[in-house]
């Protein structure tokens, strides 16, 4: 079956001399690995629209149970520049790219979160949310659509009793907003470091709580010490 998706790349690795394979989170199929034959040929490159933060619109042969779809077609759907103009963007944006690979099961749809993630992307591109909002942001909508959206005032589970959200003085407040899932409705103004730091720890508890694989993350070590500046 031909599939015409939306697609964000979150990883590729080269394969022989000329050739790709990418993970990628589409809009219609989710997470899915793509085998991109020829690359980097001189008449039809490919391997710049396979760069991890991509946003591309792609063509590929899809065949239950197999683990690569083979790509017929990709152009890039949307771009954005910006992100690379500030280290802290990139880092943040990447470090959400390896927890959503990391995170989703292949071939399982999540329309929702993908608006999201592009959402996120775009607002790491035009600079004008605090990264760390909209990093809190994604934090949020992937326990949500994963089915593990954060109860604030619950915080016993099995074998953890998570941070206290409210003990920064708008902490609770600001996670609440952050949960709502509305892009346009996040604050602009200044976190301060207390309700920074509970926010972080807060969320980061709750994601390697549920997803164990997130604790190997190198990145994401280097992400709480970004978002403590």
């Amino acid at each position: 079956m031909i599939v015409h998706a939306s697609a964000v790349v979150l990883k590729t690795i080269p394969y022989s001399d000329s050739s790709l394979i990418s993970r990628c989170f589409t809009l219609e199929k989710g997470k899915i690995g793509l085998f991109i034959k020829g690359a980097h040929s001189k008449k039809y490159p490919k391997s710049a629209q396979f760069q991890p933060l991509s946003f591309v619109e792609i063509i590929y042969y899809d065949k239950p149970n197999r683990d690569l779809q083979i790509l017929s077609k990709v152009n890039f759907k949307e771009s954005w520049p910006h992100i690379q103009n500030s280290l802290k963007a990139v880092t943040l944006s990447l470090a959400i790219l390896e927890m959503t690979d990391q995170t989703l099961e292949k071939d399982d749809p999540h329309p929702g979160l993908f608006n999201i993630l592009v959402d996120v992307l775009r607002g790491f591109n035009d600079g004008e949310i605090d990264p760390n909002i909209l990093f809190w942001f994604y934090e949020c909508a992937l326990l949500s659509h994963l089915g593990y959206r954060p109860d604030l005032d619950r915080r016993d589970m099995p074998g953890i009793t998570f941070p206290n959200p409210y003990e920064g003085k708008h902490s609770g407040e600001l996670l609440l907003k952050l949960l709502d899932e509305r892009i346009d409705q996040l604050p602009l103004n200044h976190v301060s470091p207390i309700d920074n730091r509970v926010i972080s720890n807060y969320l980061q508890t709750q994601l390697f709580y549920h997803f164990d694989s997130l604790i190997r993350l190198r990145s994401l070590d280097i992400v709480r010490q970004i978002l403590a500046d």
